[in-house]
Order: C-alpha cells, then structure tokens, then sequence
C-alpha cells in the first residue's frame, strides 16, 4: 500500500489524567541508512505525513480498516 523498508511502532501513554495509551506506527520509506532509521522514525520533522492524492488515501484508509477488522 504504501512504499516501507521497515515499520516501527511505538506505544505511548499515561496514567495522569485520563489513563490512556496510543500507538504510532511509524513506516519509514525505502532509501533510509540502516544507522539512522530508529532515529528517523521519531523525529518530528519525518513523522505523520504522507504525500498521497485524496482517492490514495481513502484506499490505504479502506484497507486498513479492512485489515483492522479481521
């Protein structure tokens, strides 16, 4: 679906306020130095965007529900 050499995923949380966890599924595209994809993947700058038309994201959204749901 989307062009990834390696996906990471991180769980972040709390126990302040309203106890919580979120997951970030960071998926880091091909051509990224082995040596520098763990930092890569959480910095701010390379984070949560992802440059795809409207009708690409809403089949990346559908098959992701899609797998979700299995």
């Amino acid at each position: 679906m989307v062009p990834t050499e390696r996906i990471y995923v991180a769980s972040l949380g709390s126990q302040q306020g309203n106890a919580h966890v979120h997951w970030h599924i960071a998926a880091l595209p091909p051509g990224v130095a082995f040596e520098d994809q763990q930092f890569r993947a959480m910095m701010p700058e390379t984070r949560g965007v992802l440059d795809l038309a409207e009708a690409d994201r809403d089949r990346l959204a559908a098959g992701l529900r899609a797998a979700i749901s299995r």
